[in-house]
């Protein structure tokens, strides 16, 4: 167990503990993992295969649709992640997207100061959609795709299905969202790439000749990856500069390096997607300090990233602590394995990043900033995410 007083944790999603053993064998059969390298392992083992995040659901569309990148596997999926890698790039991130996030989080930080206080998950919600879209190539938009977007990632989620009315009930309202944001949103946004060629995402999927359908999957599917993480990091690193004088004292006084630095290592301590999921195709073996354990293949591993950050065999002493410098140990990132790893690591991690300190660095500059009012924290068990809502601020005098 983890004494309290070591931990700078804001989310605690079991107690405050984590399991002496790295692999075990859960009584269904299936496998956790909660050791750093032997995670690592399997997101970069090639006898593994996506699972969880709906994708039962998307293995049931047609054999002609083609899946999302996200659900997608072996030598396609590698192709479509090379062919779409310039998309971001740290010297595409730099060059195309910095201009677009300074001008939405001067907007938003504008809006701030007239009204004086605003409810941060907001601001930074709308600068995550903007960022995103510019990013995809969602920028001809009817009016209202904040709220359209609300509606499909809604605070709770029901299970779409035949069997009971609540079931009938979720899988006629996200059917409607579906139709919703690919009318005022995706079909725009297609139609004027056709008029004129654009180097997005959207473009790159039109010149692959896939259809409406396919496009608005991939869509959706950044705007989860894209939007809906992104401002639930942007809150509790804002959250952990609001109430860690010494820490925000650091954060103000860095150049921008130091700063991003100091962002990856919030995000190695509170990952927004802690939970991953992958099923073998093959099996694997995988090493702990007590020897190699065999997974055969066929099983369910369910990783817990907000462990394997905290390893303390991983990332040194006081693994609980915000401690930049960690970089040497963690291989992929400072980030641990918040933006995975391997094949299906994040592509938008240098984005996130990088709109996170463009919103928080403009933030904290501001004359008399304050949190007037904590977070309520509550959580997505399928993927161990976190929501925050309630944190607001105010600038200007008390």
């Amino acid at each position: 167990m983890t004494d309290a007083r070591e931990s700078a944790r804001k989310i605690d999603r079991a107690g405050g503990g984590r399991p002496g053993c790295p692999v075990r064998q859960k009584a269904d059969g299936g496998w956790e993992v909660h050791g750093y390298e032997a995670a690592r392992a399997v997101l970069r083992g090639t006898g593994t295969v996506q699972a969880g995040l709906g994708i039962e659901t998307v293995e049931k569309l047609p054999p002609r649709v083609r899946r999302p990148v996200l659900y997608q596997d072996g030598p396609g999926h590698r192709e479509q992640r090379r062919q779409t890698a310039r998309f971001f790039t740290p010297r595409r991130v730099d060059e195309h997207y910095r201009d677009v996030m300074e001008r939405v989080v001067e907007e938003q930080l504008a809006a701030l100061r007239e009204s004086g206080a605003a409810h941060l998950p907001d601001l930074s919600f709308h600068v995550a959609i903007e960022v995103a879209c510019h990013v995809v190539g969602l920028r001809y938009s009817r009016p209202g795709i904040r709220a359209r977007l609300e509606a499909f990632f809604p605070e709770e989620f029901g299970t779409p299905g035949l069997t009971s009315v609540r079931g009938l009930y979720w899988l006629a309202r996200q059917n409607t969202n579906w139709l919703r944001v690919y009318l005022a949103d995706v079909r725009p946004a297609i139609r004027a790439h056709r008029r004129r060629a654009h180097d997005d995402l959207i473009g790159h999927l039109l010149a692959e000749g896939c259809s409406h359908a396919e496009i608005l999957g991939e869509c959706l599917t950044f705007a989860a990856a894209g939007m809906i993480t992104t401002r639930e990091f942007i809150c509790v690193a804002a959250w952990h500069l609001f109430t860690d004088a010494e820490l925000l004292g650091r954060y103000r006084a860095a150049g921008e390096p130091e700063r991003l630095e100091l962002l990856r290592e919030i995000l190695r301590l509170e990952p927004v997607v802690a939970r991953l999921r992958r099923r073998t195709t093959a099996p694997l073996t995988l090493r702990t300090p007590s020897g190699p354990r065999l997974v055969e293949s066929g099983e369910l591993i369910e990783l817990f990233v907000d462990d394997a950050n905290t390893d303390p065999e991983a990332v040194g002493e006081r693994p609980y602590r915000v401690r930049p410098g960690r970089a040497p140990k963690l291989g992929p990132s400072a980030a641990g394995l918040s933006f995975g790893d391997g094949a299906h690591r994040c592509p938008g991690a240098e984005v996130a990043i990088l709109e996170a300190d463009v919103f928080l660095s403009r933030l904290f500059a501001l004359d008399g900033i304050r949190m007037t009012g904590e977070p309520r924290v509550s959580f997505k068990p399928d993927i161990g995410g976190y929501e925050l809502r309630g944190l607001t601020v105010a600038v200007g005098g008390a």
